[in-house]
């Protein structure tokens, strides 16, 4: 959730448009993410049997999350150059760790080389250090900084062409 506030905090922020189109496809990003973790919630207050305009409810989460996928991935086709720049100034190690946290979540999920009870836990836990990455590297993004650099940046790429 505090990852979700950063990204709204950046989207404020940013005053180029690719930039404010960037942040708004990781808040829509992260709201999904969010969404699926708490995947139980609507059982506890939604009866699943129930139909509106023929579908359940299932169906129709599942169609509001696809919309919001497909906007969020138009957003970031159209702000590709602003992507593109901060997925080149993200630190290596932070791709590799979230990688290795990743596999560490898959080997848990599925109880490989763990017992369940402590394949739930490695998973668990591999999540959290993920998500506590990411809140530690937006956090730390600067947005005017690195948005100076960036126009900077593209200003010397059209004076060299």
């Amino acid at each position: 959730m505090l990852c979700l506030l950063r990204c709204i905090q950046h989207t404020m922020q940013s005053h180029l448009k690719q930039g404010v189109y960037f942040w708004i496809a990781a808040v829509l990003v992260l709201f999904t993410v969010i969404r699926r973790e708490l995947n139980h919630l609507p059982d506890l207050f939604i009866d699943m049997q129930a139909l509106w305009l023929g579908h359940n409810y299932d169906w129709w989460e599942d169609r509001l999350l696809l919309v919001i996928y497909i906007i969020a991935l138009g957003l970031l086709i159209y702000a590709w150059r602003y992507c593109w720049a901060v997925l080149k100034t993200t630190p290596l190690w932070l791709y590799l760790s979230v990688a290795a946290l990743a596999l560490l979540q898959y080997i848990g999920e599925n109880a490989i080389g763990f017992s369940h009870s402590l394949g739930i836990v490695v998973e668990e836990l591999s999540e959290a250090v993920i998500y506590l990455l990411a809140l530690g590297y937006l956090w730390s993004f600067k947005v005017a900084g690195f948005e100076e650099r960036l126009e900077r940046r593209l200003e010397l790429k059209e004076v060299t062409h």
